[in-house]
């Protein structure tokens, strides 16, 4: 019977649209996502094929294979000794991930019900579109990334209910799920409205212990505690900077991780007066961020972190304590030091640079900032950087000065630009 395909291995293959060549790269690539040190080639793929009996595969080809094709090595046409059977983890599973209500149900399902098979590519493929949101949110602000993200919220959630996929894919898209809900939750601090951030972070807080994920926990604790300052619940902000210490510490979070927290502890006590914890949470992060050099992996999330926050946020305690030209050098500081790609960031940080200028008595000076601000952010779309301008406008407009009559004049006319 060689050359002649037969048997399970094969019509799987085929019924997943792999041919021979393509299924030998996926092998390649999903052993690499594994860890494992396992290969195969078209020859040997031959064999498991078309012999009968087909030569077993040594125990890491196992773990790859019951991984790409969710069912156990007996199941693939291979006669698998019994020390052998409870090698890998790849029972396929139909996943309905009920988002907007934070539950996750499971269930197994036999291998003969139909669905569409989802891969590990396919998985990659979804995330790579996560990852872009970044992008949409740094360049253009929170509301279009929100638009964008409830788009794949709808297609990933389609897939993990509709699908077949390994176990292990289906983690990866349940993890997915709960970063797009982490985002959401972001999106929402900028742009709102503010209650359906609180359910989007609190969704992804459900989602990240239900995937076991606890760093995704302190991401949306982060935002909990912001999305808190701006209700008024110190007392809530400040339980979760607490929780998201605790976590970050439990999982052996880096200093990168760690300086986010001191971050949102520096600002939930600023907010709430208690300028000796801000302090010390100030100079908590001055330390971690002297370390986050030697951090080994850093999350996506969390890489924005760095001098220029630390500066951003000791301004925000120096204007609290009245001290408004104190914080000037700082802001300015963190406006200089942004990097390319943050519009949105930019914007914001000269916005508040404009306030404290206006509290520091420079008016000129500050209705240079807000015209900067004006032309720079023709394409940042964020809810918070309106109130931001708003309240400048409303301050500027009791003082009588050609520039601050221009400064009224443009924020109003962005304001009609904007709709």
């Amino acid at each position: 019977m060689s050359g002649a395909e037969i048997g399970k291995l094969a019509r799987l293959r085929r019924d997943a649209g792999y041919t021979q060549k393509s299924f030998v790269a996926a092998f390649i690539k999903e052993a690499a996502r594994l860890g494992i040190a396992a290969s195969t080639g078209i020859r040997q793929l031959r064999r498991w094929e078309t012999e009968s009996p087909p030569p077993l595969p040594h125990p890491n080809q196992q773990i790859v294979l019951e991984a790409m094709f969710g069912f156990p090595l007996s199941d693939l046409g291979f006669q698998v000794p019994t020390h052998r059977t409870s090698v890998g983890d790849g029972e396929v599973r139909r996943r309905a991930f009920v988002t907007r209500s934070g539950a996750i149900a499971a269930a197994s399902i036999l291998p003969e019900r139909q669905g569409i098979r989802i891969g590990a590519n396919e998985a990659a493929a979804l995330r790579a579109r996560l990852e872009g949101l970044y992008t949409v949110d740094h360049t253009s602000g929170g509301i279009p990334a929100s638009a964008r993200a409830q788009q794949l919220e709808h297609q990933i959630t389609k897939v993990l209910s509709n699908s077949v996929y390994t176990d292990k894919v289906g983690r990866d898209l349940q993890t997915t799920l709960c970063e797009l809900s982490c985002h959401q939750a972001w999106f929402g601090y900028d742009g709102g409205p503010p209650q359906a951030a609180r359910v989007a972070c609190m969704e992804a807080m459900t989602a990240a212990q239900l995937v076991d994920n606890p760093l995704l926990q302190v991401r949306a604790l982060n935002t909990l505690s912001l999305l808190s300052v701006d209700a008024g619940r110190m007392w809530e902000a400040a339980s979760a900077v607490e929780n998201a210490y605790s976590l970050a510490q439990h999982a052996g979070a880096g200093a990168t991780v760690h300086l986010v927290i001191s971050l949102r502890e520096a600002n939930a006590s600023t907010s709430a007066g208690d300028l000796l914890r801000a302090r010390r949470a100030l100079n908590r992060a001055v330390s971690y961020q002297s370390r986050a050099d030697d951090d080994d992996e850093v999350p996506r999330w969390a890489r924005f972190a760095g001098p220029v926050e630390v500066d951003y946020a000791t301004a925000a305690y120096h204007a609290k304590a009245g001290k408004a030209a104190r914080a000037v050098p700082f802001l300015r500081a963190a406006v200089a030091g942004l990097g390319g790609g943050y519009t949105r960031n930019a914007a914001w940080y000269r916005a508040r640079l404009a306030q404290t200028l206006l509290l520091a008595g420079e008016v000129e000076e500050a209705c240079h900032e807000v015209t900067g601000v004006l032309r720079a952010c023709g394409g940042v779309s964020s809810v918070r950087l309106r109130r931001r301008l708003g309240t400048f406008e409303r301050a500027v407009m009791t003082i009588d000065s050609p520039a601050a009559r221009e400064a009224v004049d443009r924020i109003r006319e962005a304001e009609v630009g904007n709709g």
